[in-house]
């Protein structure tokens, strides 16, 4: 009769569940939070669905990178009931007692494959008690127990995922809005969420939690009195959404485990490798997510965003630390060849990078490739000019023979700005942070060091790869192409005007036109006294130049309206002569 048991317990806890919220002055839906607790209680119930839930999980887990590394029981179907749930015995020990080395790798395991489950499956697991997670015989996870799980929507994953992706790149002034999305914030007190009192209180909250430790690393009476001191001048700024209930206690357990292993434990770490993997893999929904961890507040100015060096430099180690221990990876492969660790290095690049359909990853990367080939090149043409010497006219030996008329000169296709500048030192930086990342990689391989025959095994293996992705390389070869010329012309379009000097008889008709076309833009020209008037070998000679101007389709928009008002002028100023 337990299910009248339940059902009478829930039912009385649904009846206090207005009480208690009117008595605490509570925002959070309280009946809400009751009706979440009590389907997943019922739910439990049935083993035909815990039995349902194991195998979905199972299936579902292959197609990621933990596949080879964490298990549910196998169900024996034919044994099964709704009463009575039968499953493959599981040789193992509980995980936070067992004291095989490799515990470490076995909770990043835990904590990756649970946000596995919450953010991609969307299937939560919500009983990770210490009894449920065994280390096998063989080293893998095992997770017993699927009667309490909980669904997550796609909608918010993402919300979620953008989450961590601001909690682990510490980008804080995010955060009230994603409480605000994710329901932590009621709508009605949204007006109040830029206020930086809100952002300050929560980045010490996040802060302190970062450096690990758990809860006890929190000053939590200076927490509540942040806290008290928000509610005083806000008024009940928080709540809680019902779906958190189930999320909060197995990410809390999760949190106990990994501090019973380590007590500089942190959680919001610990999700660092997962979120990094995630937003450089994903295909089609990472790219807010992706740009807000990449460039911080600077994310919404494409034409001037650069990567954050520091962001960047997370980004590649939490990846690392995915695609090796965190992720499994290197269990069973500790005897790995160079050869054979070398390809896995090369399918995680060539799958990030020569996609057939652009990716988020690959747009800002072909985007940031672009602008460090644009403003590379000004900066080496900036050098080779500089140090080929200066004439007595001012300009340099080498822009004289490139440019004689000087129509480039002063060209922003040339010129170096300080965006080019910024782009160039990133890049100096991004080459130092690839080196130092090899060095410290214990993975890392030394190619000068294989063996004639390992040259010739990769070489064959990276041939045939990268003609199994041959249309990824054409599609991401012509989107970078696209994105140079878009970047030249609209260097172009935004770059100052094309300055160039007439070609005049000598330097006494040069200084006279020049006076001329100065008073051009007045739109009735004074009076001038006849000592001024201009020779007609002038006039014929600014009228030759305008015709040769038009012979050699030199298009240039600003000089072309300036050169017809001097002509205009000087035959106004030739008949009054």
């Amino acid at each position: 009769n337990i299910m009248n048991q339940v059902a009478l317990d829930m039912h009385l806890l649904r009846e206090f569940a207005p009480i208690a919220k009117r008595t605490f002055n509570l925002n959070t839906d309280t009946v809400g939070t009751v009706d979440a607790w009590g389907a997943g209680f019922i739910d439990e119930l049935d083993y035909v669905q815990e039995a349902l839930n194991a195998q979905n999980f199972m299936t579902k887990i292959q197609d990621t990178p933990l596949k080879e590394v964490v298990l549910a029981p196998a169900v024996v179907d034919d044994l099964s009931t709704g009463k009575v749930l039968v499953t493959e015995w599981v040789d193992g020990e509980r995980l936070d007692k067992s004291s095989n080395a490799d515990i470490t790798v076995l909770c990043s395991i835990a904590m990756n494959t649970y946000l596995t489950m919450m953010l991609e499956i969307g299937m939560l697991h919500c009983d990770p008690h210490p009894g449920n997670l065994l280390r096998t015989t063989e080293g893998k996870l095992c997770i017993l127990d699927w009667g309490m799980v909980t669904r997550l929507e796609p909608d918010l994953q993402l919300t979620l995922i953008e989450h961590m992706a601001h909690l682990t790149s510490a980008d804080y002034e995010e955060i009230p809005r994603d409480l605000l999305l994710l329901g932590f914030i009621p709508e009605d007190k949204a007006g109040l969420i830029k206020d930086s009192g809100v952002v300050e209180v929560l980045a010490e909250i996040y802060g302190a939690w970062t450096k690990g430790g758990g809860v006890a690393a929190v000053n939590v009476n200076k927490v509540i009195a942040d806290l008290q001191d928000l509610t005083a001048e806000k008024g009940n700024l928080f709540q809680i959404p019902p779906y958190f209930a189930y999320i909060a206690k197995s990410f809390s357990v999760l949190e106990g485990i990994g501090l019973s292993n380590d007590a500089k434990y942190s959680i919001i770490n610990e999700c660092l490798p997962y979120v990094s993997q995630r937003l450089l893999t994903d295909k089609s929904q990472m790219g807010p997510a992706l740009s807000t961890f990449v460039f911080g507040p600077d994310k919404s100015n494409i034409d001037t965003r650069i990567v954050d060096i520091d962001r960047i430099e997370q980004l590649v180690t939490g990846f690392g630390n995915y695609t090796t221990s965190a992720s499994g990876a290197l269990l069973g492969r500790e005897n790995a060849t160079a050869v054979q660790t070398l390809e896995t290095t090369a399918d995680y690049l060539l799958d990030i990078v020569f996609t057939e359909e652009e990716s988020p990853v690959q747009e800002i990367l072909l985007e940031q490739l672009a602008k460090i080939v644009t403003s590379g090149s000004r900066s080496v043409w900036t050098e080779f000019r500089q140090s080929s010497g200066t004439l007595p006219s001012g300009r340099s030996v080498l822009g004289t023979i490139v440019d004689p008329l000087g129509l480039f000169r002063q060209s922003s296709l040339v010129e170096m700005s300080d965006l080019d500048h910024k782009t160039v030192e990133t890049t100096r930086r991004l080459i130092d942070l690839l080196q130092q990342q090899a060095a410290a990689n214990g993975q890392a391989v030394d190619l000068a060091k294989l063996e004639p025959n390992e040259v010739l095994e990769l070489s064959s293996i990276l041939a045939r790869k990268v003609w199994d992705r041959r249309l990824g390389f054409v599609m991401t070869g012509s989107r970078f192409a696209t994105k140079i010329l878009k970047m030249t012309a609209d260097k172009l379009e935004a770059g100052a005007p094309i300055r160039r000097r007439l070609s005049t008889p000598d330097v006494a008709e040069t200084k006279e036109t020049a006076k001329i076309t100065s008073t051009s833009t007045s739109t009735k020209p004074p009076s001038l006294p006849p000592k001024t008037a201009i020779p007609k070998a002038v006039v014929a000679k600014v009228d030759e130049h305008s015709v040769m101007q038009e012979k050699n389709s030199i298009d240039v928009a600003s000089e072309s309206s300036r050169l017809a008002d001097a002509r205009s002028r000087l035959q106004e100023l030739d008949t009054v002569a």
